[in-house]
């Protein structure tokens, strides 16, 4: 039988999983749940030494006999900080020890509580990665307490090895050993750095195999991938990807298909390959999120360990391009099974769909107007140009109308900073460089105008309805009091007074009249400052209007 704490299981669980055959472990009270789980497992061989600081060298030269990880188990308090010297050892050496250590519940620590002290991050100079366990309670909890995990035992094989350190806060009661089996090891499989045949096998085998695979390309500025290997990938798998992809793009409005679908299972994929970094839709998250039983794998060219949809399988270190080339090379190879054909298929009927209702919408004046009319301007722009969006509503609006790169920070999407990366992009180019940014985005980085250096290949276009016009798209959020003052920070600012003492050329428009020639005087005029269109809005239009097109 096996502790009753959900932590300490997950951890024996993959301990076992990654092939950890050796622990030596200290006495110890709050790592006895730990202990009892090592010493109950069959595969797992206990070493006990009373001294820590002996017992970590132990270790170390467990690691160097059986040239696989080792872990050192010791108990809360002082007790792991005594483990410091060989941590540095093993650091210098290369070598995979993992240090476990049990600790208090967060609640007690500085509260003068015995054996209790700040663990977390105690040996960060000198380890690869450290974390600290949850102690779970729900089903999310407990994928994210196995990431940690995960996370850990993949960096300490990394490379030439190096320690890792996985703290285990443990609750009172400790001694409760009443569970009868593990749960199944979720392995995340790590692949080291090249793009040979041998080294990426079993991904290729398990896209080879699978009825209902599914590429999905993230955020790529300054990963060249190219666009030909993706259509020809196109032709046989679902690719899924977004204007902030490739430098050219073939519309795929996710978000609005996901939506359609609402969750049905027959689009759901059972293998997934994931390259490049952040996607907008969250609608696509959730959705693969809910894919029970599928295989991601996901490639970068730092072997950085993502779990965006909780479902990772394997991390192969390689630039995306690379990896999207060999698998074009393949492509002949891939099974042409009618499930498999029939999947594709139904995505490409469905985006299909979706691209029809995105062309054929005529909206009302609103900001949706404002993003569809620029982007068809910009569709005839004949000279060099980037265009830059803002996070939130600017950007969704982009991914749904734009057919070309976008640029966007997408990197922890915060609000700040979009004007002044367009105006800093501006400075070195010699295109025009264009900025869709909402009211809030804009009025918080005006001082982005500031700089006297700024040319007239800088275009701005402000889209103002007044407040943060995402806000009027959660539903819910429209029960509270709150949402119009404090949530949406409705105001009644305009940025002329910004433009005029910045000398930054200002345009504006109220109806759709306006909004064509002020567009056309944006996108085509010439003029030796910036520009700026600010565009005025109604926010319940706008919700209206961006609702009416979603629903497919």
């Amino acid at each position: 039988m096996y502790s009753n704490k959900d932590n300490v299981n997950i951890l024996t669980s993959q301990l076992v999983g990654y092939g950890i055959r050796h622990a030596v472990v200290c006495p110890g009270s709050r790592n006895a749940p730990i202990v009892h789980n090592l010493n109950t497992h069959p595969q797992i061989a206990c070493h006990a030494v009373t001294d820590e600081r002996s017992a970590a060298f132990y270790a170390i030269g467990l690691c160097l006999a059986t040239d696989s990880p080792v872990v050192v188990c010791v108990t809360s308090g002082s007790a792991l900080m005594n483990v410091a010297p060989a941590v540095v050892e093993a650091m210098y050496q290369h070598l995979p020890l993992i240090v476990v250590s049990a600790d208090r519940a967060p609640q007690w620590i500085g509260q003068q509580d015995g054996q209790t002290m700040p663990q977390h991050g105690a040996l960060q100079q000198f380890v690869r990665h450290s974390v600290s366990l949850p102690e779970p309670s729900n089903d999310e909890q407990r994928w994210y307490c196995r990431r940690l995990v995960n996370e850990c035992l993949v960096a300490c094989r990394k490379g030439c090895g190096a320690p890792v350190h996985i703290n285990v806060p443990i609750s009172e009661p400790l001694f409760d050993f009443t569970v009868s089996t593990l749960s199944e090891a979720h392995v995340v499989r790590f692949v080291e750095p090249g793009v040979q045949a041998g080294n990426i096998g079993e991904m290729m085998r398990e896209l080879l195999s699978a009825e209902r695979p599914m590429l999905v390309v993230g955020q790529a500025n300054n990963e060249h991938l190219c666009e030909e290997d993706i259509r020809l990938l196109s032709q046989k798998m679902v690719v899924v990807r977004e204007p902030l992809s490739t430098s050219y793009v073939e519309r795929c409005p996710i978000d609005m298909a996901v939506s359609a679908i609402s969750g049905q299972k027959d689009y759901q994929p059972d293998f997934l390959l994931y390259v490049g970094d952040a996607i907008v839709s969250k609608n696509l998250k959730h959705f693969l999120r809910r894919c029970d039983g599928c295989r991601e794998w996901i490639v970068n060219a730092d072997g950085a360990f993502y779990d965006t949809f909780t479902h990772l399988s394997g991390i192969v270190q390689a630039h995306p391009a690379d990896i999207l080339r060999h698998i074009a090379q393949a492509a002949d190879t891939f099974d042409a099974a009618d499930r498999r054909q029939s999947f594709l298929r139904m995505w490409q009927e469905l985006l299909q769909k979706c691209c029809d209702k995105v062309d054929s919408h005529v909206p009302s004046y609103s900001q949706l107007m404002a993003v569809k009319h620029f982007e068809q301007l910009i569709d005839t722009l004949d000279m060099p140009h980037s265009v830059h969006y803002a996070n939130s509503m600017a950007v969704r609006l982009g991914s749904l109308f734009a057919r070309h790169h976008i640029f966007c920070n997408r990197g922890v999407n915060g609000i700040e900073g979009s004007l002044s990366t367009a105006c800093g992009y501006s400075l070195a180019s010699d295109g025009r460089a264009f900025c869709v940014t909402g009211d809030l985005s804009f009025f918080y980085d005006s001082n982005a105008l500031w700089q006297q250096e700024l040319k007239g290949n800088l275009r701005v276009l402000l889209i103002n309805n007044g407040r943060g016009a995402i806000f009027g798209n959660l539903k819910g959020l429209e029960l509270s009091p709150a949402r119009e003052k404090l949530v949406s920070a409705s105001h009644e600012a305009d940025a002329q007074g910004v433009c005029r003492q910045n000398n930054i050329t200002y345009l504006t428009a109220a109806d759709a009249a306006e909004l064509d020639c002020r567009l056309r005087q944006l996108v085509f005029g010439e003029s030796d400052r910036p520009m700026l269109l600010e565009v005025f809005t109604d926010a319940d239009v706008d919700s209206t209007e961006f609702r009416q097109i979603m629903a497919v």
